[in-house]
């Protein structure tokens, strides 16, 4: 039996990651990459779908005492308190030199713990069984083009039953006893075995270090550094790209349909999270984002698509894995996605605001990135009147998202911004000033509702979208102006689910279907956030201040959060942990610090100075 989603904590080698539960149970792990099959399945199915547990013996090891990161690290520490004695289990990835590796070191506290593993591989998403062979203190599993390596302390017996590798032993207080997991291509040799002792002092060295440059200094610099450690977990590190979760197929309603694959990079949160890197004082890891999206965008501007794979792959193309049941029933279980091929206009604005953040931020200047963003305006100029799917990717018909057209405004106007603040770059000032006029003209007429003073999802709909929220946020009108000021009260109001945010009406409560999909959804995480910054950007602090602390709240105890949260149930829900989460509570961290600070620079930047942002963006 799978815990329920925040039941998990997450470690990872900055190239993949694993879910740990309460249970001391690892029930999901794609190996090599964050989008490959899965050898540990047990999430989306149970555990004859793959998984590896290591608990104290018998009944006292069904769920740990407590547990928790060590300091500003990915280091998971898991303890267990049984009448025998005090055990905790130590589970981390270290950051990747060659093939990766799990490491789980048991040490013992107090007293004397006997304690139990099982590890159950299954490879191809819980699929195929590996043939097992034992050599020394290792075993060799092997499956096609998988081979997974498995060794422990020689104080450990382990044994096979059952196409099971079964470990018994006990851990004293202050002994050590430690497995590590290793993968590599079937058809090369292992690569050099890791020393699970001196990897765990490196690991805490390196995220340590790497946590220390956060330049955020406010009220919430716990919950801000861990966001931001989960962002670096979830980065491909050989490319720079960041995907929006680790999973694939977490329900948006338990038992629902509404299961997507999160496993790859999209461009609607590229302008979001470089935000929050750059506000944050990670300018390397901004302009290795910044570098990923220039690749993956780059080619025919009609081709540009909403997400791409993690090295920029194109082609994601969806299906079905039927012998999985889903998590708690809810199928199907999709790996790939057909949103892929989308049209959705908002991403020629994201894109656009992106690199002129970069290029404000102060990131190495890209000298074809102009050129590119070119090409994208001369694209959008003769396409943006078209309807499309929208940021939320509806499988519905086609409409005219007023987001879609508020982004398409946000390029227009961004294209201008840069040739203003760049007079080296050349483009047609003019025609882009029109295109801007025009775009802004629309919306106001076409996308708001002057009877409920509210912008609304698309044109001649009565239905409202959180996305309008980033109205000011984007520069479009004046979080003063009347008609925001109407939008945040009218979706606060009418969107409102639990004290949280939908991203629209879905189920019975809309009036169109417009997303073209049965069922229901929880409160979206992402679109809370903006709300909160809604309220502080139009003078509401203190009801800005309350949600924010209410959405930090829904954190489980390592302070990870999924896509959405079910105010019913008192659970997460979704994809986990979720990237474009994580971007919000960061940005709205800084933007509520900001608001309360008179409209001033974060505390940091005066405390650090400019060196070390300098300095960074040498590093960068």
């Amino acid at each position: 039996m799978t815990g329920r989603i925040e039941d998990y904590a997450v470690i990872g080698d900055l190239q993949t990651a694993a879910l740990v539960g309460r249970d001391g149970s690892i029930d999901w792990l794609c190996l090599p990459r964050f989008d490959s099959a899965a050898c540990f399945a047990a999430l989306l199915g149970d555990h004859d779908n793959g998984h590896w547990r290591i608990a104290p013996a018998g009944s006292h090891g069904t769920h740990c005492t407590r547990r928790a990161y060590r300091d500003d690290s990915l280091v998971l520490e898991t303890f267990w308190e049984t009448p025998s004695g005090t055990v905790k289990v130590i589970d981390f990835m270290p950051q990747r030199d060659h093939r990766p590796d799990v490491v789980r070191i048991v040490e013992g506290v107090s007293g004397t713990v006997r304690m139990h593993g099982r590890l159950r591989l299954r490879f191809d998403y819980g699929n195929v069984v590996p043939w097992m062979r034992r050599t020394d203190h290792t075993r060799v599993a092997v499956a096609g083009p998988d081979s997974v390596w498995f060794r422990s302390t020689p104080e450990v017996h382990t044994y096979g039953k059952d196409f099971t590798t079964h470990s018994e032993f006990e851990v004293g207080a202050g002994e050590r006893v430690a497995f590590v997991l290793s993968w590599h291509p079937s058809h090369e040799p292992r690569a050099k075995l890791v020393d699970p002792f001196r990897a765990l002092e490196q690991s805490l060295k390196d995220w340590h270090k790497w946590a220390d440059r956060c330049r955020y200094e406010g009220p919430w610099r716990d919950a801000v550094v861990r966001s931001l450690i989960t962002l670096k977990a979830l980065t491909y590190a050989p490319t720079g790209g960041i995907v929006a979760a680790a999973t694939t197929s977490l329900p948006e309603e338990i038992g629902g349909v509404r299961n997507w694959d999160y496993r790859f990079c999209w461009l609607r949160d590229s302008t979001l999270t470089l935000g929050a890197l750059v506000e944050s004082g990670y300018l390397k890891e901004a302009a290795a984002w910044r570098d990923w999206l220039l690749r993956a965008v780059a080619g025919d501007p009609a081709d540009l698509q909403i997400m791409y794979g993690i090295a920029g792959e194109r082609r994601l193309p969806e299906s079905e894995v039927p012998w999985l049941s889903g998590y708690e029933g809810s199928a199907p279980v999709r790996i790939g996605n057909a949103a892929v091929n989308q049209l959705q206009l908002d991403v020629y604005g994201e894109v656009m605001d992106s690199l002129h953040l970069a290029s404000t931020a102060g990131l190495p200047h890209k000298k074809h990135a102009w050129n590119l963003q070119r090409s994208l305006m001369d694209f959008l100029e003769s396409n943006w009147r078209d309807p499309d799917e929208g940021l939320w990717e509806i499988r519905g018909p086609r409409q005219h998202f007023t987001h879609s057209k508020v982004m398409a405004w946000v390029a227009a106007d961004r294209a201008v911004r840069t040739v203003e603040a760049f007079p080296e770059l050349r483009g047609d000032v003019d025609r882009w000033r029109a295109m801007r006029d025009e775009v802004h003209r629309e919306v106001c007429e076409k996308g708001y509702d002057p009877e409920r003073n509210t912008f609304t999802q698309s044109y001649g709909s009565t239905e409202l979208d959180a996305a309008t929220l980033l109205i000011p946020q984007v520069g479009f009108l004046p979080a003063s102006d009347p008609r925001v000021i109407g939008t945040v009260d009218a979706v606060r109001d009418e969107l409102d689910h639990g004290g949280f945010v939908r991203r629209y009406s879905t189920g019975e409560d809309a009036a169109e279907a417009v997303d073209g999909l049965p069922g229901d959804e929880g409160a979206f995480l992402a679109c809370s956030f903006w709300m909160a910054d809604a309220l502080a950007a139009t003078g509401r602090l203190k009801d800005a201040r309350e949600l924010f602390e209410r959405l930090l709240s829904l954190r489980n105890d390592v302070g990870l959060l999924a896509e959405e949260w079910d105010p019913v149930a008192a659970r997460q829900l979704g994809n986990y942990p979720q990237a474009f989460s994580h971007v919000g509570l960061v940005n709205t961290a800084i933007r509520l610090t900001r608001a309360e600070n008179g409209g001033h620079d974060l505390p940091s930047h005066r405390a650090h100075g400019g060196k070390k942002h300098e300095h960074a963006r040498k590093e960068a």
